[in-house]
């Protein structure tokens, strides 16, 4: 097309557009709503007919004279002018309006509707609801349907009636979230099945499409068995029933194992009205667990415990099973109510006691690996489903427990002796010290009593100090034994847990396996020498010590140390003898049997006291019978001697 020709198109296009403006301006100026309203039937269309025309040319036009026409229509378009030769009355113009509402459908906002696609291009989709107006949709909100065309059927929400221009918002995207989740809330309270798209893979489950909304397929709700590969599930178009929804998060669950589970509700019912105890049945092994394998037995699983599948010990049931493999089991017990069903596969074989050999008894000597290690002991497997306990105390001679780990490691070779077995209880105990010499059948040999020895301190108690002799020999030191003359209240004072003590037997009950021994007996006794020294009335420096409620402990020469009572403990000028202060103390019992020395030091300076009041006593009385004796009548002169000896006495009585 040339220049010219396109120029005498945009001429013509703008000479029509101004024709229409122009019978238009006669018009009176109200909204579009308004002015449709008062149009007849046959203006409406004509008005139609006219707009469409105009849009195809303007559609034919150049950008610029559409913005052109746009700038026309605002400013120079007046409906007053248009309805300035009204030919109708006010009722009359109100009857119209009337009847041609009554033909509108009742749209509100936010409403969802279906309405019909009349145009469709590659930016925006036209919609009619058959309302006033239509309504235009982007195309983006179609991407999902490639095959759109006019004529069909879509759902849409009216956002808005009409905007600023009189235009009705519509929006596919959201009409079909709200009827999504209408469906959801639905499906959810009538338990309908629905169908969905498994989209991708999440942590713990699948992302399943269901009605356009993204829900969640946890992992164990997929199906009824374990699932191996859930890669092979993405892309699966599957039947679903709802199980939760949460709107507040936009979460839904969903679950396809539960359309299963009422599927099978009823077979399993049929099946568990069949079983016995005790009944050998074919299954396959559905999973393996690392307490147990599940076996489905057509439709209803059972579980076989680690404990039940052989008589010997298994680590992990995948050394005696694998999966899909089909394996004969035994019933051992079923609860129909729980649907639980507990199998058993050992239980198919003899039991490996009856297999043990009749001639093995107490006393015997075998041989077996160790198989399970604990604290208190090991389990030693003789045969395969034959186990003994070699507990830990009959491992050593040695008093001294210690854990069994000590000793074995599982998988270690043992060789020991029978110490009881029990056929019919299947139970065996084992011995490994009874393989060794007893340290006590010659005790009395090895430590004579009075013998001197050197031994290792093991531990304290509050009585006193247990010490190793030899492994499996241990004695001890009562804390009345470890020193003739030092007061100790605890071992712990005296010695430290590994020191070597030199120490005397006193005694040996081989019966119970006690050996009493002393330390401070390695010593001369030095409370011989002590009666010698330490004798009644003798005085000695010494310092306090130690302070009780009833006294005073007092070492006397820095050698042994003696007790002071509290009121031995006052001193001349009335106060009381104090920690760490040096005085004399006189000894005022002695004991060599109970070990104790009594001293005082109030006696020291009380004693003389006495004694020289004692004197005075004496002295006054020996004078008066001297006069009476010399003199038996009185002259002046001897009243004169007598008053003053009156006189002297009472100065000493003061």
């Amino acid at each position: 097309m040339s220049k010219k020709q396109e120029s005498d198109k945009e001429e013509a296009t703008e000479k029509k557009i101004a024709s229409k403006q122009k019978s238009s301006v006669e018009s009176k100026k109200k909204s579009p709503k308004n002015r449709v309203k008062e149009l007849t039937p046959e203006v409406v269309e004509e008005v139609k007919e006219s707009t469409l025309e105009v849009v195809e040319e303007v559609k034919e036009s150049t950008p610029e004279v559409v913005e052109e026409v746009k700038e026309v229509i605002t400013e120079e378009f007046n409906w007053d002018d248009i309805t300035k030769n009204e030919i109708y009355s006010d009722k009359e113009r109100k009857d119209l309006m009337d009847t041609y509402s009554a033909t509108l459908p009742v749209v509100e906002s936010k409403q969802v509707i279906d309405g019909t696609v009349v145009y469709v291009s590659d930016r925006e989709i036209i919609v009619d609801i058959n309302f006033k107006s239509d309504g235009v949709i982007s195309s983006s909100e179609f991407k999902y349907k490639d095959d759109l065309k006019v004529g069909d059927i879509v759902e849409v929400l009216v956002e808005k009636q009409e905007d600023k221009n009189g235009q009705l918002i519509l929006s596919h995207r959201r009409a079909r979230v709200l009827r999504a989740w209408e469906k959801v809330n639905v499906a959810l309270e009538t338990g309908e099945v629905v169908n969905g798209q498994i989209k991708s893979r999440t942590k713990g489950g699948m992302i399943v499409d269901v009605f356009g909304i993204e829900c969640f397929l946890p992992g164990s709700q997929i199906d009824v068995k374990p699932i191996r590969d859930y890669d092979e599930y993405v892309g699966r178009k599957m039947e679903f029933k709802i199980v939760k929804v949460n709107e507040s998060f936009r979460n839904v669950v969903v679950s396809h194992k539960a359309l299963i589970e009422a599927d099978l509700a009823i077979q399993t019912k049929e099946i568990m009205s069949k079983l016995e105890k005790g009944q050998v049945i074919e299954g396959t092994v559905k999973n393996i667990t690392s307490y147990g394998v599940f076996v489905d037995l057509g439709g209803i699983d059972g579980l076989i415990h680690i404990t039940d599948l052989s008589w010997g010990r298994v680590s992990h049931p995948e050394e005696i099973v694998s999966l899909d493999e089909t394996i004969n089991v035994v019933i051992l017990d079923f609860d129909e109510g729980k649907s639980r069903i507990q199998l058993g596969l050992k239980q198919l074989g003899s039991h490996p006691w009856q297999d043990l050999d009749e001639k093995i008894d107490v006393g015997d000597i075998v041989k077996g690996k160790v198989v399970v290690v604990a604290d208190y002991g090991v389990f030693v497997e003789l045969q395969a489903g034959v186990e003994a306990l070699l507990h830990v105390s009959e491992m050593s001679w040695s008093t001294h427990l210690r854990s069994a780990n000590d000793f074995f490691s599982k998988g270690d070779e043992v060789e020991a002796k029978i110490l009881t077995l029990d056929r019919e209880q299947r139970k065996m105990s084992l011995g490994l010290k009874q393989m060794l010499p007893d340290p006590w059948g010659d005790i009395e040999t090895k430590y004579p009593l009075n013998s001197k020895l050197t031994v290792k301190v093991r531990n304290f108690t509050n009585f006193g100090i247990f010490v190793e002799l030899e492994e499996g020999v241990d004695g001890l030191v009562h804390i009345s034994d470890l020193s003739w003359h030092k007061k100790i209240k605890h071992p712990a004072e005296f010695t430290n847990v590994d020191a070597n003590l030199d120490v005397i037997v006193l005694d040996i009950d081989k019966n119970n396996r006690k050996i009493s021994l002393g330390h401070k007996q390695t010593e001369e006794n030095p409370w011989d020498k002590y009666a010698k020294i330490y004798l009644v009335g003798n005085d000695f420096d010494g310092v306090v010590i130690e302070e009780y409620d009833k006294g005073s402990l007092v070492k006397l020469n820095n050698d042994i140390e003696a007790f002071s009572p509290k009121r031995h403990l006052e001193k001349e000028d009335g106060s009381k003898a104090r920690l760490d202060e040096s005085l004399k103390f006189r000894v005022i019992d002695f004991s060599k049997e109970s070990k104790k020395i009594l001293v005082s030091h109030t006696v020291l300076f009380k004693d003389e006291m006495v004694k020289e009041e004692k004197k005075k006593v004496t002295k006054t009385k020996n004078a008066v019978k001297e006069i009476q004796d010399s003199q038996q009548q009185s002259t002046l002169g001897d009243l004169d001697s007598l008053t003053a000896l009156k006189d002297d006495l009472e100065k000493d009585e003061k």
